[in-house]
């Protein structure tokens, strides 16, 4: 099913950097994320001060979607520490983590509609669990959230099954909106999206941005939203594959540096080149069989 694409009127959404504080909204210090013997991330440190927009790309089992989790609380590292807005999170108690997950807002890779529930349902959620408001007040958002992402009202009374994937993606963005979190995190947001689709999806996390001032972290294989919508990109690369004192973020600049980064690794995967990793992936099976 597809949907005209709807969008409010807006300034022209280039990424230009925002306005930022001094102070790091979010800051990570030597962490390190095992499973079992395996390392997924290792002695990472960053920050990210508010109000930045940053991709964080890399090959697939780099570590994206668990350094994702980490900075949010939902994954405790084997070691170092993870700080949000001051406070470490591993020091929090549960009631006082669950406070600050409503400061964050959620896109996920697949949109993550409840099926059973309508669109509106679905984008009110979060509101009923977190708000006092008064049906009419949620009414009222739901509402002008969906015309935010450019659908009509008459989605409201929808199921997700009888909307395409990015009517979906918009929906889910929708409710990520609806308590007007200070972080949002996005999770392969154009995946399974035409070109076109996916560019609808670049403009309306560059318009979020713009309108809300959020900070704003996305994980992706898109380069065409790598190079269009952060202010700066973050490629990690996996750990197994590192020697014992390489850092693990090999690229972490302006999308516009990708281009002249002589790292092959990162050109490589700017480029879509699969020489030298299908030369990596044969010694490796050629190892395995010794």
């Amino acid at each position: 099913m597809t949907g005209t694409v709807r969008m409010p009127p807006t300034q022209n959404a280039t990424p230009s950097m925002p306005q930022t504080t001094e102070e790091h909204l979010i800051e990570l210090n030597d962490v390190s994320v095992q499973f079992g013997h395996q390392t997924v991330l290792r002695s990472l440190s960053l920050s990210i001060p508010a109000g930045q927009t940053v991709a964080i790309i890399g090959e697939s089992g780099c570590g994206k979607t668990v350094l994702m989790k980490t900075i949010i609380g939902l994954i405790n590292p084997s070691k170092g520490h993870v700080r949000f807005d001051g406070q470490h999170l591993r020091q929090l108690d549960e009631q006082e983590l669950a406070r600050q997950h409503i400061r964050f807002g959620y896109v996920f890779q697949n949109a993550a509609l409840f099926d059973s529930m309508t669109i509106g349902q679905n984008v009110a959620f979060p509101l009923r669990q977190h708000a006092a408001l008064t049906s009419a007040q949620i009414d009222e958002i739901i509402t002008a959230r969906l015309f935010e992402v450019g659908l009509p009202k008459s989605v409201i009374r929808k199921k997700p099954a009888e909307l395409s994937g990015g009517m979906r993606k918009r929906v889910g963005l929708a409710r990520a909106l609806v308590l007007n979190p200070e972080v949002i995190l996005y999770d392969e947001p154009t995946t399974g999206l035409d070109p076109i689709m996916s560019d609808v999806i670049n403009e309306l996390i560059l318009r979020t941005r713009h309108h809300y001032t959020v900070t704003s972290i996305i994980v992706t294989h898109d380069m065409m939203t790598t190079r269009k919508v952060p202010d700066r990109v973050i490629m990690l690369y996996p750990a197994a594959r590192l020697d014992p004192d390489e850092p693990q973020i090999i690229f972490d600049g302006r999308p516009d540096q990708l281009d002249e980064v002589r790292d092959r690794r990162v050109r490589q995967f700017v480029n879509g080149e699969a020489g030298q990793r299908l030369m990596e992936m044969r010694q490796e099976y050629e190892e395995s069989v010794v």
